[in-house]
């Protein structure tokens, strides 16, 4: 017997990717949600795409487009339950719209088949146990297991898709920091390869000059050393958009990979004369990504929200074991 559809919303993770993917992603805890699975959930209608059923599978999600599936009592019944858990949360900023929270790195955000338990979202349900009837965490993007920052939160269904909408117009701004290795020999620029599932791995993504979806990260130099022979620099980078792993590997493709990345990046550190520099790189224990500052219009006090994750000891010992200086100031 048919329940009512689960809703979801794409995200910015989501924008260019395949629909079934999309929902695999959405429904992470639930069992029966398997690629064949849900392949056949989209052959047999039970996707909508903003209310028009969609049988392709290859079909295209775009930003903010409202996916319904429709799943029989069974299928549900086979739903991992999220439980809420009492982990502590570095908030922020909250009001009664939305949160954003200082993201660890080691914790992921949404549960998994392989994460069910202390995610973010778990202590969100936690937290949001005191929020009013009807409220609800809805994670506004995501962050990469071994990524430090900020995570932006609504609380709810409207909200959430408010905010994607002010999050990919032109007046938002989302800034990483990045200690990368390579010399790089460029102020500023931008990086405007198209990014796509990697056909080997579909876990990877790989870039491109003409397959894929269109991606584009502007970048500035706030430091560099020699650091002979690798050379590093720390980077401040802006995504213009929004693809999974979009900043590791347009910066991996320019030559200027992330230290410490356990997919895309490269034993640099090998190639450093100073030892002890080497041992701290070589000890980074992740990649060294942290998404700094988010600017963005509040989407219902219309006021303009300034979010800042100060930088993780891990990253300012970093900063210092290599020299990297000009380090940018705070938002005023």
């Amino acid at each position: 017997m048919p329940l009512a559809p689960r809703l979801l919303t794409a995200d910015r993770g989501d924008a260019g990717r395949r629909i079934d993917l999309v929902v695999r992603r959405h429904l992470a805890g639930v069992d029966a949600a398997s690629r064949t699975r849900v392949q056949r959930w989209i052959e047999n209608g039970q996707v909508t795409v903003n209310g028009s059923p969609v049988r392709r599978v290859a079909a295209r999600a775009a930003l903010g487009d409202v996916v319904a599936v429709t799943l029989s009592a069974d299928e549900e019944g086979r739903r991992h339950v999220m439980t809420a858990e009492d982990v502590p949360l570095d908030i922020l900023h909250e009001d009664d719209h939305l949160l954003a929270l200082d993201k660890p790195a080691g914790i992921v955000v949404h549960p998994t088949y392989k994460h069910r338990d202390g995610t973010v979202m778990n202590a969100l349900l936690w937290r949001a146990r005191a929020w009013p009837q009807g409220q609800r965490p809805s994670l506004v993007g995501r962050l990469d297991k071994l990524t430090s920052g900020i995570v932006i939160v609504a609380k709810t269904a409207a909200v959430h898709a408010a905010l994607q909408r002010e999050m990919a117009a032109r007046a938002s701004e989302k800034d990483y920091l990045a200690v990368v290795y390579g010399r790089v020999n460029v102020a500023r620029g931008e990086i405007g390869l198209r990014l796509g599932r990697d056909r080997r791995d579909p876990r990877k993504v790989v870039a491109s000059a003409t397959a894929g979806a269109s991606s584009l990260t502007l970048f500035e130099r706030l430091a560099r050393v020699a650091a002979p022979q690798a050379g590093l620099a720390l980077l401040r980078c802006r995504l213009a958009t929004g693809r999974t792993h979009q900043i590791r590997v347009h910066l991996a493709a320019r030559g200027w990979p992330l230290v410490g990345d356990p997919t895309y990046g490269e034993p640099m550190w090998t190639q450093i004369a100073d030892a002890t520099l080497a041992a701290a790189l070589r000890a980074f224990p992740r990649q060294a990504l942290h998404a700094w500052r988010v600017a963005v219009v509040h989407p219902v006090t219309r006021e303009r929200l300034l979010l800042e994750a100060p930088i993780p000891p891990d990253i300012d010992g970093l900063l210092a074991a290599s020299g990297l200086v000009g380090r940018p100031a705070p938002l005023a």
